[in-house]
């Protein structure tokens, strides 16, 4: 049983780790067809993370570093709790749409972060470079406080871009009596 557990942990690590690390490096060096760190951040900061360049980075590293480390099954815990955090603010971005990525909904991220954060806990099995290293970078208290940590910085980085995009749509021109335009009286 412990040897078909450690196999599907294997085999759930590398997949997901490898997805997280592939999507990580669209972002740093525009693999796969991504944009690479300047062209990120300039996306970034249309979609109200800024700044754009540290906000991007820190979204590559938490994708490609925690992908890497969750396929290697070292420092699983970590690595599970910041690729969960990433996936928050990811989804963030993706909720008007609704919830099945063929609509753009948050689909994708939220099994990416459900996926990580399941791994954080559960750790990466015998079949791992945390196992080898006897698990000194894998206890349970390390999980509980990544995933505690990574959940309330990306809850703080979510709410900060609600009010920075809530702050811009009140200055458009566009908005409800802004000078320009009519607010549907005369």
């Amino acid at each position: 049983m412990n040897s078909r557990r450690d196999a599907g942990l294997l085999i759930l690590r590398v997949g997901v780790g490898g997805v997280l690390l592939a999507h990580g490096g669209q972002k740093l060096f525009g693999w796969f067809g991504g944009h690479g760190i300047e062209g990120t951040a300039g996306a970034f900061e249309q979609m109200g993370f800024r700044p754009g360049g540290a906000s991007a980075i820190a979204a590559a590293l938490g994708e490609a570093g925690g992908g890497a480390l969750i396929g290697l099954g070292l420092a699983t815990p970590a690595a599970g709790a910041a690729a969960a955090g990433t996936m928050i603010a990811a989804a963030s971005v993706h909720v008007p749409a609704g919830f099945f990525a063929t609509g753009g909904g948050y689909e994708y991220p939220a099994l990416l972060g459900v996926s990580t954060a399941a791994l954080a806990l559960i750790g990466p099995g015998r079949w791992s470079l945390d196992s080898l290293f006897g698990n000194r970078l894998n206890r349970p208290w390390m999980a509980a406080v990544g995933l505690l940590v990574s959940s309330a910085a990306s809850t703080a980085i979510v709410l900060r871009r609600r009010r920075l995009l809530a702050a811009q749509n009140a200055d458009s021109p566009t908005s409800a009596g802004a000078p320009g335009t009519s607010t549907g009286t005369s």
